[in-house]
């Protein structure tokens, strides 16, 4: 049994005089309260002002809050009451267990308020209300204008923790101010069961300034010195155990014992300021010194701790109390006055609170105006939207899958609403951890080392962004993707799998992409060569159930095959089996995982204000931003979390990029000055380490928008996905497109499939004429004038770009094996485009970026300049059974590509290139 236990069998509670979010999110103040060692906690504008200064506990919420709109004080109240209310629910049992006695977190009303009487008592009805919690005790300080607000406050049922009180004349006061609300309610007709009320004694603080005054006496030496010497470190001690004496005398008279029957509760007394100030006293002093019957004793951490260490728990309220008068009879006869005392203490804490808030509220307003100017003139516009989202309550609509959020057409919204599943996933998936993890076990004990997962789109982009950012600190099976049907690539990581040893997933939601079968087919028939019968054994397969592949899965007997929600698109799937398969296999701790997601699905829940609302606030800003001609969404990313960039871009292009609007995003653009950027840009740094803070105050500095998100955890990368899906659903809304479809892919499918058709009967692949021949190198698409001029590859770029206009984008479609060496040429040359026209770029690779950006590019405005770069292979692969090689599929696919684009006017071309490293730019 605890230290704090043996006490509060004694009758004392150990109440904890401190708050701060991050005890509360580790389970620092969980553990405290499950060991019993503290029941309760109170708080104070010095405290609030400690932990919100001195932390970075409160910058998230706060950034999202200063973006909403939201003043110094408004912020601060979100903060404070999310606290309380956060804290209040972990003592909830607590409070259960002991019927009302303990258990109950204070918060104060503004200081500022202190002889302010009607001002205090609606302050404090409107923080009980805001709270609503039943364990909530607002504070209210002991001043003359306090005590009638007290009255007040109890009698409309409101918890009361009074503070501030230093004589024992105002105390007494405040058990009549007490006794006075109970009564009102009483006889108003109603029920004063379950108000509670506290009277906080401040005790060391009296210690400090009485010392200070015995003190002068004493070093002014003569015939009072020695009297004086002898009361030093006893008038507190004196002055509280009297007020203890005043406490029974209220509350076992006969009209208390009247109030009780009706159910009135005890005010009990709490000792407060009991930290030891004076280092030649116990660190202890104040608590072991003042143990008494239905009381607490609210300490700050260091006491605590203190305390559990070495207290000695017994009644000692009562020791020495035949010299407690006479302390401060002798304190008199010394020509000091304990009223002048207590009254300079009273002053003094109403003005120290009073000097916390303010600081508090100047730290706020300097953090909200920093967060503010990365909004630039978006601001007004942001927080009369956020404004509207309240009033039309659209988050809560959204979470009822109402559809008319972004549509009002009647198949759009039948769409809509078989595609919300992703909402409920860090919740609901938790029940995939235990099989997930044993299947991942199973695996590594069966002797798999690697994972090559076969995939396009939403079905391989989490996996590889999971891999690429938390794949160094784990340690289950290796995985690399594979979403191309360029040979070069495919046997690349062929040359990778050690067969027998190499597990395959093969990931597609509809069971049906030609890019995943293709790939699947070569390496089912490749392990059937390699080992045999057992092949099966090194596939899984993960799809919506009743698929094609599915029931392939179990027809062949795969290892596994998981089926997930269809009513879960695949850019929304990460959450989904998609991601938490490839993660498990890879050795991500998925409760961990799964429970970051969660805390950010709490954050943007329809039970937080928009204002508060992380994923909410972000998208109104993106939506409100493309609406005012700033669509181009350049994302700057640390290293570490530099890979999430293109999960992006799948998201916002393929969710917002239709009906000739959309959101282009911009991931690992080569940066420039930044004021040559044009004014379409938003940028969004993603931090983890700071690496690009000074480019993004030259950002700033050159009036780009620039929003600054804080990555503290690698593990927040599941955060992230839950933040950025529910920001782009909220952003297409603001737009008005149907976030969840993607209407213009399947031409470019139908193109493709239509090409292959044709090859197969005529063994031959139509090809239109070139607008531009040198020797191997081939130019098609849609002619222009400045084309005729052209005697390079490096001329025809520079022709083509010279089309550019303000606004415009040009994309890099690159039909080329993803690797480093041509990576780094290709960023050269988005280099040299982006300082040539000052418009965003973007780089994608064929046929993977048809799954992300495809859409925006055929269905969003027509801002773009596509640049298609094709090559001959110098090797080609066969797919078995299929009658035509990756080569032939990746063509009809590049041309499928060009078709699509010209067919909606788009400037397009693309550059043929002979076999070889040389790319001719």
């Amino acid at each position: 049994m605890n230290t704090a236990v043996k006490l509060n069998l004694l009758g004392q509670s150990i109440w904890y005089d401190n708050i701060r979010r991050a005890l509360i999110e580790d389970g620092t103040l969980m553990d405290l309260i499950e060991r019993r060692e503290i029941y309760g906690v109170t708080s104070n504008p010095s405290i609030f002002n400690k932990a919100i200064s001195a932390s970075d506990d409160y910058d998230a919420d706060l950034q999202t809050m200063a973006w909403a709109g939201l003043s110094a004080r408004d912020i601060f109240y979100k903060l404070a009451i999310k606290d309380v209310q956060d804290t209040a629910d972990l003592f909830q049992p607590l409070y259960v267990a002991t019927n009302g006695a303990d258990g109950f977190v204070s918060l104060e009303v503004n200081p500022n308020l202190a002889h302010e009487t009607e001002e205090t008592v609606a302050e404090a009805l409107w923080l009980w209300q805001e709270v609503d919690r039943p364990n909530l005790m607002v504070k209210i300080p002991a001043t003359k204008e306090g005590l009638p607000a007290i009255t007040q406050a109890i009698a409309a049922g409101v918890n009361v923790n009074v503070t501030l009180i230093f004589s024992r004349e105002r105390y007494r006061q405040v058990m009549e101010a007490y006794l006075q609300g109970i009564e009102k309610r009483l006889a108003a007709g109603l029920d004063v069961d379950g108000i509670a009320s506290v009277a906080s004694f401040f005790v060391s603080r009296l210690e400090t300034k009485a010392d200070d005054r015995l003190q002068a006496i004493v070093d002014a030496g003569g015939e009072k010195a020695e009297k004086a010497e002898a009361l030093l470190g006893r008038m507190a001690l004196a002055n509280t155990k009297l007020a203890y004496l005043d406490y029974e005398k209220v509350f076992t008279s006969e009209r208390y014992e009247k109030l009780s029957v009706q159910g009135a509760q005890i005010q009990r007394p709490l000792w407060a300021s009991t930290s030891t100030k004076n280092p030649n006293y116990s660190d202890i002093k104040y608590v072991e010194s003042l143990v008494a019957e239905n009381t607490v004793n609210t300490v700050p951490p260091e006491t605590l701790t203190a305390y559990l260490d070495h207290g000695d728990p017994k009644i000692t309220i009562y020791d020495d109390l035949d010299l407690a008068e006479e302390a401060l009879q002798q304190f008199a006869e010394l020509g000091l006055s304990i009223d002048n005392v207590t009254q300079e203490l009273e002053d003094e804490g109403v003005a120290k609170f009073a000097e916390s808030f303010e600081k508090l509220m100047d730290v706020i307003e300097t953090r909200r105006k920093s967060y503010l100017e990365g909004l630039g003139d978006l601001a007004e516009a942001v927080a009369e939207k956020v404004a509207d989202f309240d009033e039309k309550e659209t988050i809560a609509r959204l979470f009822r899958f109402d559809p008319t959020i972004w549509t009002n057409d009647p198949a759009g919204k039948n769409e809509i609403q078989k595609r919300l599943g992703w909402l409920a996933l860090p919740t609901k998936n938790q029940t995939l951890i235990p099989r997930l993890t044993r299947f991942a076990e199973q695996a590594q004990e069966d002797g798999f080392e690697k994972v090559l997962l076969l995939g396009m789109g939403g079905s391989s982009l989490a996996p590889e962004t999971i891999s690429l950012i938390l794949g160094d600190y784990l340690e289950g099976l290796d995985l690399r993707i594979l979403d191309s049907t360029i040979p070069a690539q495919v046997a690349a990581l062929e040359e990778w799998v050690d067969y027998g040893k190499t597990l395959f997933v093969v990931a597609s939601k509809s069971g049906t992409t030609t890019e995943t079968l293709s790939c699947l087919q070569y390496f089912w028939v490749r392990a059937g060569e390699e080992i045999g019968e057992d092949r099966a054994q090194s596939f899984i397969a993960i799809s919506d159930p009743g698929s094609n592949l599915a029931k392939l899965g179990k027809a062949e007997g795969f290892r596994g095959v998981f089926t997930t929600n269809p009513n879960i698109g695949g850019r929304y799937s990460a959450l989904t089996q998609f991601g938490l398969a490839p993660a498990a296999l890879m050795g991500v701790d998925l409760a961990q995982f799964l429970w970051e997601a969660d805390a950010m699905a709490e954050r943007c829940s329809p039970a937080q204000d928009t204002v508060t609302n992380p994923g909410a606030v972000l998208g109104i800003i993106l939506g409100v931003a493309a609406q005012k001609g700033q669509d181009k969404l350049t994302f700057i990313t640390d290293e570490s979390v530099a890979p999430l960039g293109v999960w992006l871009e799948q998201l916002v292009a393929e969710s917002s990029g239709k009906k000739g609007k959309g959101i282009v995003p911009v991931a690992d653009e080569p940066l420039i000055d930044p004021a040559e950027y044009g004014d379409d840009r938003i940028f969004v740094y993603l931090r983890m380490n700071g690496e690009y803070d000074e480019f993004l105050a030259g950002v700033l500095q050159a009036g780009h928008p620039a929003l600054t998100l804080q990555v503290p955890y690698l593990y927040d990368l599941a955060g992230e996905f839950f933040r950025w899906e529910f920001a782009i659903a909220i952003a297409c809304s603001i737009l008005g497109v149907n976030a969840f479809d993607q209407p213009d892919v399947q031409d470019n499918k139908d193109r493709t499939k239509r090409k292959i058709k044709d090859y197969l009967k005529s063994g031959t692949m139509a090809e239109q004429e070139p607008i531009w021949d040198v020797g191997d190198v081939s130019v098609f698409g849609a002619d222009f004038d400045e084309l005729a001029g052209c005697e390079s590859v490096r001329d025809v770029v520079d022709a083509f770009i010279a089309q550019a206009k303000d606004g415009d984008y040009i994309a890099i479609n690159a039909y080329l094996p993803r690797n480093e060496t041509v990576e780094q040429k290709l960023t050269a040359l988005r280099e040299r485009i982006l300082k040539a026209t000052g418009n965003a770029t973007t780089l994608g690779f064929g046929p993977r970026f048809l799954h992300s950006t495809g859409q925006l590019h055929k269905g969003g405005a027509n801002n773009g300049l596509f640049l298609q770069i094709t090559q001959e292979d110098e090797k080609d692969l066969a797919i078995p059974r299929m009658g035509y090689s990756f080569s032939v599929l990746a063509r009809a696919q590049a041309q499928g590509d060009l078709e699509a684009l010209l067919a909606r006017d788009r400037r397009a071309i693309r550059i043929h290139l002979p076999a070889g490293d040389e790319l001719l730019f």
